[in-house]
């Protein structure tokens, strides 16, 4: 395909070519064409062009290996061995091709662990900032599970393997960056366009200039016909063009990678910055995720411990977050979880069961609606204990109202101070949350807020979303209601969308204006006025830098603060 080097080949060889011509039959061309009675010849110039071309790709080169530099980082969080426990009781160091899934793996204070899994034995804490980006070393205790890479900062602790190699977290980041470095973004159809009819213009841009000094030029015609038209051909660079996006992508998503933020792909990160209204789960992305049991109520009838044990029977088989808040506030207060049977999760409402041969339900309001319960005396104190930013659950049994129990998630601390943050980017901030509306409006009064969506199940909130874009806003989603969500990496995210979308058009910017006023000045636009024209060795150094100069521009996305 036509490219920089078919145009440095034409005017190299236009130039090599006019001067062999010129040594072997010099008395063919005509005496205006001789200086002192000699024809010009300009092998230096082919030979000095091609240099500078060679240099200016060694240059881009080095330059290309420093923006993948991202990836070698995260190839370098992992450990080159492991420590691994014997049956016998004793350890060894293996190389870490060697861990096999179940192995038994020590980590000490400052170590990195070595492949996902399991603590089993002891307790630390441990940097997880190459993946989250939070520098708070989170605590670990038996049964937390670590991420191969991260950073044991304080106790000794003991883990079973359970993914390796291609299968751990970091390799998956790994895989990830490479796939959106390599990706391409929407605005590169703009450079493609370009570039598709670019050599062939630039080609008959040269032909012109050499038509029109040899026969509008002074003399000698036809060496300044020459000397102008390999000029134009050297000076162009769709080579600029071409690196102006994907420079500025493979940089870019190595930045976000080392802060936390992966990207899939470049069109995400283009979207990105387009993006003006941000959905936000209530639970795990605004909230700590790891509600607390607060209060149990009990009606007349029925014990709180009763309640309690009831509500810890059924949870016992949930996997909702509310339910390890029950279990645990059970355990606290020494409450024995009551055996389930019949286990039922409705989704969005909550859970039923036998529980001891009673027929218990646990749940918002529609799900006691749906067996005909009403809340009765209940209201008033679940009504108060909403607008203390506490969730709600109701408990049923055997069709009788038993009582309600009173859960809280505190607000993480660093969630205001992103709030902030993302207003300040000019972004719309929608909390969405299958919570009661009045405990939705406690935490949202706390934060701030004046966007709230209360009382969406799960299956619907791609209505909402789908609803919002029908009002013309880009919309982003942050969470998923259940998994922890870091507020501040959207933050992070759309501060690298920005600046990478606006190095790119710098970059394009560049890579026009050079070709726009490089190419009109090597053809000669200028000798009329100033009587300056542009050396074809010139040229070639300019169009090396112009290459270059893009080059370190994207990479200037290595230094940028998230």
């Amino acid at each position: 395909s036509l490219n920089m080097f078919t145009l440095i080949a034409l005017g190299t060889a236009a130039a090599f070519g006019f001067s062999v011509f010129a040594v072997l039959f010099p008395n063919t061309l005509p005496q205006n064409m001789r200086h002192d009675g000699t024809p010009p010849v300009y092998f230096e110039a082919a030979a000095v062009i091609v240099t500078l071309v060679l240099l200016g790709q060694v240059l881009e080169l080095r330059a290309r290996s420093a923006t993948s530099g991202a990836i070698r980082a995260l190839l370098g969080l992992q450990p080159k061995t492991a420590r691994r426990l014997r049956d016998d009781g004793g350890e060894e160091d293996i190389p870490l091709a060697h861990v096999h899934v179940g192995d038994r793996l020590r980590v000490r204070p400052g170590e990195r662990v070595p492949v996902d899994g399991v603590v089993i034995e002891g307790r630390s804490a441990v940097d997880e900032s190459m993946v989250t980006g939070e520098p708070i070393p989170v605590g670990k205790v038996p049964g937390s599970r670590v991420t191969g890479g991260t950073v044991n900062t304080t106790g000794s602790f003991v883990m079973r393997a359970e993914r390796i190699g291609a299968d751990t977290l970091l390799a998956q980041i790994v895989r990830m960056v490479s796939e959106a470095q390599r990706s391409r973004a929407p605005i590169q159809r703009l450079a493609d366009r370009v570039s598709s009819w670019f050599v062939p213009a630039v080609v008959l841009i040269a032909a012109v200039t050499s038509f029109g000094w040899g026969f509008f030029g002074p003399e000698p015609r036809l060496a300044y016909a020459v000397v102008n038209a390999v000029a134009v051909l050297i000076i162009a660079c769709p080579c600029a063009l071409g690196l102006a996006t994907p420079m500025s992508i493979m940089v870019g998503t190595g930045r976000g990678a080392q802060a936390g933020v992966l990207i899939k792909n470049a069109e995400a990160l283009e979207t990105m910055e387009k993006v003006d209204t941000i959905v936000v789960d209530k639970t795990g992305t605004l909230t700590e995720g790891k509600p607390r049991l607060v209060t149990v109520i009990a009606v007349p009838g029925f014990r709180e411990d009763e309640v309690l044990a009831f509500a810890a029977g059924l949870e016992q088989s949930s996997e909702h977050p509310l339910a390890a808040a029950v279990m645990a506030g059970a355990e606290e207060r020494g409450v024995r979880p009551s055996r389930v049977e019949k286990f039922q999760s409705v989704t969005g409402q909550g859970v039923t069961g036998i529980v001891e041969g009673h027929r218990v339900v646990l749940g918002n309001v529609r799900l006691l609606a749906a067996d005909g319960l009403e809340l009765g005396p209940l209201a008033a104190r679940a009504k108060a204990l909403r607008e203390e930013g506490q969730t709600v659950v109701f408990l049923a049994v055997d069709g009788t109202l038993a009582g309600l129990i009173g859960v809280a998630d505190s607000i993480k601390e660093s969630t205001p101070e992103a709030i902030r943050l993302l207003r300040a980017e000019g972004l719309r901030v929608v909390m969405l949350t299958g919570d009661n509306p009045t405990t939705a409006e406690a935490v949202a009064r706390t934060l701030g807020l004046d966007d709230v969506i209360a009382d969406v199940q799960p299956a619907n909130k791609a209505a909402v979303v789908e609803r919002l874009q029908a009002e013309g806003r880009v919309v982003a989603m942050a969470g998923d209601g259940i998994n922890d969500a870091p507020f501040r990496g959207i933050v992070r995210a759309r501060r690298l969308s920005r600046a990478t979308m606006r190095n790119i058009r710098q970059n394009l910017w560049w890579a026009f204006v050079y070709n726009a006023l490089g190419v009109p000045i090597a053809a000669g636009v200028l000798y009329p006025v100033s009587g300056v024209l542009l050396s074809p060795m010139i040229a070639s150094a300019a169009m090396s830098l112009s290459s270059v100069s893009v080059i370190a521009n994207a990479l200037r996305l290595r230094r940028l603060s998230l």
